[in-house]
């Protein structure tokens, strides 16, 4: 991987140095760009930017210096040893959002128009849901949801909607951990001249690169894994066609003004300097919790696909370098075994999001997927009495005796 004619020869290399440039009063860091605008030589530089004969950054809302590191990193990471349908290194063109759904939203807005529809699977991000369900459908654009890990499925879906215009996976999915093949449905939707998205929030690019599979276009929200500590909100929204990414997808993305912050950038840059690090004792973690909950007599069921007995094990472990860090769990109380337990926690985090250094859990039904209509959450296997988990880096042993504690 070359960048700024320097070749990386690893994911942790690559974390740290890519998308730097110099700063020009020599920063080591690159600074926080804390200015709404930027000014012109004369009135012939201001000229030629706005009319993009010279490329030059204009105001904030449409393109930051911090912003741009943010994003020539995270380009860099989801197309590391990528390479496009001419065998050269993968060109990806990325914007950084003030939020996951601000990146979702400027996809989904830049790529569909009245008439379309969206084709995507069971058990999507609440936010992502609520989205499908209420602003996609004012827009005059059509939502269908199927089982995409079954191929027969997926294709008769298309064969039956010629308004599909695009197939939006996430995967694993939030919070049953359900998985779908990238691979296999990005070259479905090819056959049938669609795009396809995928949402790689809760595997980032060191565990997944969904390009790798041929998708146009990615959605992290980067407050998550790649930003690490919970320290600032914000989506990276990413694709392969450049003249769409510099064109529509730009035009949509300064319309919406869902930019992001200098600040929030800055922290996001630091954060996936240690991404890879952090990945490995996260994953490591989290295996050695599956298996502590696994036949745990409590609980009745573990959605992580790290276990040979997950459905979706076989397609994890084609297209992951390793299960991840999340998992959800069904406890046999139900609802008032799911508070309980909650309430019991004493060493991990009552809260919702991932991704962070410290464990957390939240219960979806009641937080992050509460806009879903119950009859819908339950069809995604999102039940009163399950419990999401982002297994953190703190030592194994003080999580394992906590969640031993609230479990008995």
């Amino acid at each position: 991987m070359e960048d700024n004619g320097q070749t990386y020869s690893g994911f942790s290399s690559l974390a740290i140095h890519a998308g730097h440039t110099q700063d020009p009063n020599y920063a080591h860091l690159t600074p926080v760009y804390a200015s709404s605008t930027f000014v012109y030589d004369d009135a012939e530089q201001g000229m030629r930017r706005f009319s993009g004969k010279e490329e030059g950054y204009i105001y904030s809302r449409w393109g930051n210096p911090t912003f741009s590191e943010a994003e020539r990193k995270i380009a860099a990471m989801e197309s590391f040893g990528v390479t496009d349908e001419n065998g050269n290194p993968l060109q990806l063109k990325a914007y950084l959002q003030s939020s996951g759904m601000a990146a979702i939203s400027t996809l989904l807005f830049s790529t569909l128009d009245t008439g379309d529809a969206v084709l995507s699977h069971y058990s999507l991000y609440g936010g992502t849901q609520e989205h499908m369900n209420t602003i996609l459908p004012a827009k005059g654009v059509q939502s269908l949801i199927a089982d995409l890990r079954d191929l027969n499925i997926a294709e008769e879906a298309i064969k039956n909607n010629p308004a599909i215009k695009m197939i939006y996976l996430e995967t694993p999915a939030n919070p049953t951990i359900q998985c779908v093949d990238i691979e296999a449905l990005t070259k479905l939707g090819k056959q049938y001249g669609k795009m396809v998205a995928c949402d790689n929030t809760f595997a980032t690019p060191y565990l997944q690169q969904p390009f790798k599979y041929g998708v146009d276009f990615v959605v992290h929200s980067t407050t998550k894994f790649l930003n690490g500590h919970g320290t600032a909100i914000g989506g990276i929204f990413m694709g392969k066609d450049l003249a769409f990414m510099k064109g529509r997808a730009y035009v949509t993305y300064k319309a919406l003004g869902g930019s992001g912050n200098p600040f929030d950038a800055f922290l996001l840059v630091n954060g996936m300097k240690t991404l890879e690090l952090r990945m490995e004792r996260h994953c490591a973690n989290a295996e050695k919790v599956a298996a502590f909950l696994d036949g745990h007599p409590a609980v009745s069921s573990i959605n992580y696909n790290g276990l040979p007995t997950h459905p979706d094990y076989a397609v994890a472990k084609k297209q992951m370098r390793h299960p991840g860090a999340m998992m959800s769990f069904e406890l046999k109380g139900g609802l008032q075994g799911g508070i309980d337990f909650m309430n019991k926690l004493k060493f991990c985090t009552r809260t919702v999001s991932l991704g962070t250094c410290d464990t957390l859990l939240c219960h979806p039904a009641s937080m992050t997927h509460y806009s879903v209509p119950r009859e819908q959450r339950e069809q995604f296997g999102i039940t009163d009495g399950l419990i999401r988990m982002s297994v953190g880096m703190e030592n194994i042993a003080d999580i394992l005796n906590d969640l031993d504690q609230a479990l008995k």
